[in-house]
């Protein structure tokens, strides 16, 4: 049985200038705070801060844990309250608005706006969801989708959070399918106004974060009807409270109440009644009305238009993959350092009880975890990095905008459901005192769950990744009735395995040298690891277009697609464990520290295994691993989680979140370490 090893530890000293330049890749220093880290832990830190590492640097340094962290007892009044006055001090610390243009203010960096959301999720995912809806989902919508009218009008009291505001897009007769929106936006001539209505009971706008108490203004998204015709979904930004927090005229405000989990955040319901606003609040950067009362749109389709607009909102799905990816990592610190404490049952040669992490089941729950985090980290790293490379480009390449839009929607369904599995299981993992409030994992349980659900559900998210996969995303599926998508699924994919539009050489080479080894010898050969994510995901999706192509003539589209919607998930589910085990590679190959090096190695392969483990029961009916190699991956796994046993401080070290921002009482309490395991009752 491996025991505890001693980590080495240091004090990092603050620079003198913490301030961050404009470019995150300007900082010449990485500012630190005064937390204690071993050095190998430190030295993770580094190797998965990516562009954005001094900026992450940044935050852990000069925020406060006072600001990050809730108390779990506050009654949700006050936890609205606290919330809301956390994010005026996040403000003053300059944790918001970098991605609104620099002259009102911001910083114009998509990329860093979405790493300061993934900075508040490692403290409490109420003021992160808070911070999201008022600068990512408003002002993002604002900013995407507005003019320089909107932009100088508007932004500046976002960012001042004078005015706070509203996302006001589902609702409840439809969430997902936004296109079937029932609130109407009707251009009235006369008046030269858009009357914003809800028409039905089911058009009313439901569990719209801020509506509830402190949201003065919405981006109320709306069918938009112009001289009796509807030309599909805009956004028209509608006053919904006065300065004293009256509703506004022909406005009825609800409040969704208490929920399962964020606390801090106050959704709620609003209804429109003939609520007329200035022909100027349309937000009109890709359709709008002119001065003759015409409606104008350089996109001649309206299921182009509604794709574009919003394609434009892609950063915000891939703010929740990073917001995910963070809670399971904070799950997983507090679970990991608990069990580097906890001790239970004495053992023949042990000095004392053993600690929780000494025995194999504890570590098969803890540490693949860790490594998928790891995986996570990188992924979330080159989609963020990504997101603000397109937004730098002087004119837009439509394919890699497309490609960018089916990735994040596919990183957002793994993380979330990762996030909500493992939040789960590191909460068992710490017995009784897990399940207490005051430990910080059933509040963080309860705050990730809707994660999975809001920026799009996620099963319906998974099947625009197999669409985007199918059409080589050359192809704007909004143009096509059902029929139409599954004959041009069947026609567009031929057959033949779509690569990345970016190729990685490190990966093909990598993949070409395992194609030249036995069995025997490849079991711990990354080539072997990439071939089989590679194969599996070909096989995929070559099987789903022949599925297709026999329906293709179909009459019942529906009936066509549905009965393959099994085969679509699967197809989403494996091209995004390729890209996640990509991402995780190439960001291990641009690691320079030897010994950081060699335990990203390890991570990387326990990963792999632990995903290949998972579907071996697929692989094995492929004919792509035999049961002799299911057991040796098996026995792999056990052995690497061993070896990584003695550095489990320092890869959670690694994985961000100081300690103080867990707020985990039993991480605090010397007492902890003897607490009786069950159930508090």
């Amino acid at each position: 049985m491996t025991t505890s090893a001693q980590p080495q530890t240091h004090t990092p000293q603050p620079d003198t200038d913490v301030s961050m330049p404009a470019s995150a890749d300007a900082a010449a220093t990485r500012p630190q705070s005064d937390e204690e880290l071993t050095d190998l832990g430190e030295a993770l830190r580094r190797a998965t801060g990516g562009r954005y590492g001094p900026v992450r640097d940044l935050a852990r340094a000069t925020v406060p844990a006072s600001t990050m962290v809730r108390d779990p007892e506050l009654t949700m009044p006050e936890a609205r309250e606290w919330t809301t006055d956390a994010l005026r001090r996040l403000i003053e610390l300059g944790m918001a608005g970098s991605g609104f243009p620099v002259a009102q203010g911001g910083l114009d960096d998509v990329g860093r706006s979405c790493v300061d959301f993934e900075m508040t999720a490692h403290g409490d995912l109420s003021l992160t969801v808070k911070s999201g809806v008022h600068f990512g989902l408003y002002g993002g919508a604002v900013t995407a989708l507005g003019t320089q009218w909107h932009h100088e009008t508007f932004l500046p009291p976002i960012l001042s959070m004078e005015q706070v505001g509203c996302y006001a897009m589902t609702e409840f007769g439809h969430g997902s399918d936004v296109a079937s929106l029932e609130t109407t936006h009707t251009y009235d001539a006369a008046t030269d106004e858009i009357v914003v209505h809800s028409p039905t009971p089911s058009s009313t706008k439901t569990y719209i974060g801020a509506a509830a108490h402190d949201a003065h203004v919405a981006a109320v998204y709306g069918q938009l009807v112009v001289d009796g015709e509807s030309h599909g979904v805009h956004v028209v930004v509608v006053p919904i409270r006065d300065e004293d927090g009256r509703p506004a005229p022909g406005v009825t405000l609800g409040d969704n109440g208490a929920k399962g989990g964020l606390a801090g955040v106050d959704n709620g319901t609003i209804t429109f009644d003939q609520v007329r606003v200035p022909r100027s609040h349309l937000l009109n950067r890709y359709g709008g009305i002119d001065d003759e009362g015409r409606y104008v749109s350089d996109i001649d389709s309206d299921g182009k238009r509604f794709f574009t607009m919003l394609g434009t909102l892609v950063r915000g799905r891939i703010c929740v993959a990073a917001g995910a990816a963070t809670a399971s990592r904070k799950a997983l610190s507090i679970a990991t350092r608990y069990a580097l404490r906890r001790r239970q049952f004495s053992a023949p040669g042990h000095d004392g009880e053993v600690l929780l992490l000494d025995y194999l089941a504890h570590q098969r729950k803890l540490i693949p975890g860790i490594a998928t985090a790891y995986a996570h980290m990188f992924a979330v790293n080159e989609l963020t990095d990504r997101l603000q490379e397109l937004h730098e480009m002087p004119t837009k390449d439509q394919e890699a905008q497309r490609e960018l839009e089916t990735r994040a929607a596919g990183l957002k369904a793994v993380t979330t459901r990762f996030s909500n599995d493992t939040i789960q299981m590191c909460r068992e993992a710490c017995g009784g005192a897990g399940y207490l409030a005051e430990n910080g994992l059933t509040t963080l349980r309860g705050d990730a769950d809707v994660f999975a659900t809001f920026e799009g559900d996620n099963t319906v998210l998974l099947q625009l990744v197999a669409k985007g996969l199918l059409s080589g995303y050359k192809e704007m599926w909004g143009d096509l009735d059902m029929r139409g998508m599954v004959q041009f699924a069947a026609r567009a994919f031929g057959g033949q395995f779509v690569e990345a539009t970016a190729a990685r050489p490190l990966v093909e080479r990598l993949r070409s040298a395992a194609a030249r080894k036995g069995e025997d010898d490849t079991l711990l050969d990354r080539g072997w690891h990439l071939a089989m994510f590679a194969d599996r995901e070909r096989h995929v999706l070559e099987t789903l277009a022949t599925r297709l192509r026999r329906r293709a003539d179909d009459r019942d589209s529906f009936e066509a697609f549905n009965s393959a919607q099994d085969h679509v998930l699967l197809a989403a589910r494996t091209h995004m464990d390729r890209f996640v085990l990509e991402a995780f590679v190439t960001g291990v190959e641009a690691c320079e520290d030897e010994q950081v090096r060699e335990v990203l190695e390890r991570l990387c392969t326990l990963y792999a295994l632990s995903s290949i483990d998972a579907d071996a029961g697929w692989f094995q009916a492929h004919n792509r691993m035999s049961a002799g190699r299911a057991k040796a991956v098996i026995a792999q796994i056990n052995t690497l989680c061993a070896e990584l046993r003695p550095q489990a401080l320092e890869l959670v070290e690694g994985l961000g979140i100081p300690e103080p921002w867990l707020n985990s009482q039993m991480l605090r309490d010397e007492t902890a370490a003897r607490w009786t395991p069950g159930a508090p009752v």
